[in-house]
């Protein structure tokens, strides 16, 4: 499943056959599909000379009747009004509408009505309703997302809004991928029973002959599970690239933000790590923090060979091959740059926080059982004047998850003891998350210890030992994925809506709230 193409062919196909000089025209969500499947110098290449959103352009009157407009917009009832305003009075000389998700045909006739001047040259529906992070991944960008798995905190017009978004994203990438899943859920959530549920009504009645693909031996699978299944993963540690990016620093759209930690030259504030255009990242996102240092010192060797084999300039030819090459030395040149400038900012961080100790004894609790030992571990931890706050935090999640039936009495002392450092973590936080994600809200065997056979797998790493301490946890997800392929997914606890399963083997697709 490639996603990231998918993504890109479609704006490619907006931009290539539309010639001549463009104004692009997109809107807040719109915005983050584009960036990350398009730079600003393809954009330029394509005759694009104005990137513009739909809001400020209805602020504006300038007429720019030598541009053509080229519109990608999600297809809201907001983003229809602007449009209607600006068709009725139009600025540019052509108009092609591209949507990022189905139309409803009132639409269609609302807008077909305001293009009284007809400058409207096209409507598409071109299905990219989503942000591809790399080629497996992408996200919705819904905000707080989290507070919808509890739905009695949230009015229901918020949550049908909310699953309307996850829906609509859901059918745009099926669309893109020329595939209609079998559908599951996890049972003990009502929120993902709910998109499972509207996703199939939609797929597989209200648009089904949109999604009337030529069937295929082996049929998707859209699993729709819940966060509170699987609540240790987050609170961990991580130790690969592009997790520890993420955790101690922060991505946002395959950009990462230095300001937040520190001072740096203005082309340094802000860089780029995208596995489609930094050759780097992509070979070493998923290797461990120690491997990276080695990987970052080669390709570092590497430039200096080139830097020094650049200096020997002392022919017209050297010098014209020097121009040549240029632009390939100066990417390379930002490449070591800013992988070095990451992973120096990021050994900071792991040696204030102590995060070796903090992430040992997180994968102990994790992985391994043993209560004394590990009250006596988070204990230390907690009167150590070196940990942060939010750490301190964790250790304390990450015990009460472990032990919240074995030991009432220690955990009333950690909760004591964390209460005593920082007000701002209340034991109340760690007492909210065991109502909402403890033992009697969960489906599956997060520690490995109600399952028979998870029971015997843990026991026999345990003889042989693991390679790397901090690496040795597997999240839930890895025990579904392994289930589905085995084909031991149990239906009472992942249930098929309606009767569209097909046996065999699997595509997995996780919607992770």
């Amino acid at each position: 499943m490639v996603v990231t193409s998918s993504a890109r062919d479609y704006i490619n196909r907006i931009l290539q056959d539309i010639s001549g000089m463009k104004v692009l025209i997109l809107d807040s969500q719109t915005v983050g599909i584009v960036s990350v499947v398009y730079s600003q110098s393809e954009l330029l290449q394509k005759e694009v000379f104005l990137v513009e959103l739909v809001d400020s352009i209805s602020k504006s009157n300038e007429s720019m009747s030598h541009l053509k407009a080229v519109y990608f917009l999600r297809p809201t009832s907001e983003n229809i009004q602007l449009l209607r305003h600006q068709l009725a009075s139009p600025r540019f000389g052509e108009y092609h509408l591209f949507f990022s998700n189905i139309l409803k045909d009132t639409q269609i006739h609302l807008l077909a009505d305001s293009d009284e001047q007809e400058v409207v040259q096209q409507v598409q529906e071109f299905y990219a309703d989503f942000v591809a992070i790399d080629p497996y991944h992408f996200t919705l960008h819904v905000p707080s997302h989290y507070i919808y798995m509890l739905p009695a905190m949230v009015d229901p017009s918020t949550v049908q809004r909310f699953s309307d978004r996850v829906v609509d994203g859901l059918a745009a990438l099926f669309l893109a991928l020329k595939r209609r899943p079998v559908i599951r859920y996890q049972r003990t959530s009502d929120i993902a029973k709910r998109i499972a549920q509207e996703a199939a009504k939609l797929m597989y009645q209200e648009e089904s002959g949109l999604f009337d693909f030529r069937r295929m031996e082996v049929s998707p699978l859209l699993l729709v599970i819940d966060r509170r299944d699987d609540p240790v993963t987050p609170l961990l540690n991580q130790w690969t690239y592009q997790a520890m990016v993420h955790e101690l620093i922060g991505i946002q759209d395959n950009k990462v933000d230095l300001k937040s930690i520190g001072k740096f030259p203005k082309d340094q504030e802000e860089v780029v790590l995208s596995s489609e255009q930094d050759s780097f990242f992509k070979a070493n996102m998923y290797e461990n923090f120690g491997d990276i240092g080695m990987n970052i010192k080669r390709m570092v060797d590497e430039f200096q060979q080139v830097s020094k084999s650049n200096q020997n300039i002392q022919t017209i030819e050297d010098m014209a091959k020097f121009v040549d090459n240029y632009p390939e030395y100066r990417k390379m040149h930002g490449n070591v740059t800013k992988h070095v400038t990451l992973v120096t900012e990021m050994s900071k961080i792991v040696e204030e926080r102590k995060l070796m100790s903090v992430s040992q004894t997180e994968q102990e609790l994790a992985c391994n059982g043993g209560q004394g030992a590990a009250f006596e571990a988070v204990t230390n931890l907690l009167n150590n004047e070196s940990i942060s706050d939010v750490d301190r935090l964790r250790l304390v999640m990450l015990y009460a998850l472990r032990y919240e039936k074995d030991s009432p009495v220690q955990l009333m002392q950690l909760f004591n003891k964390l209460a005593s450092r920082s007000a701002k973590y209340k034991p109340g936080l760690v007492q909210f998350l065991l109502k909402q994600a403890g033992v009697d809200k969960r489906t599956g065997d997060l520690f490995g210890n109600r399952d028979l056979m998870n029971i015997a797998r843990n026991m026999a790493r345990g003889l042989k030992g693991v390679e790397n301490v901090y690496t040795q946890h597997q999240p839930l997800l890895f025990q579904i994925m392994e289930s589905i392929v085995k084909g031991r997914l149990r239906d009472v606890d992942y249930p098929f809506i309606g009767n569209h399963f097909q046996q065999g083997r699997f595509v997995l697709l996780n919607i992770n709230f």
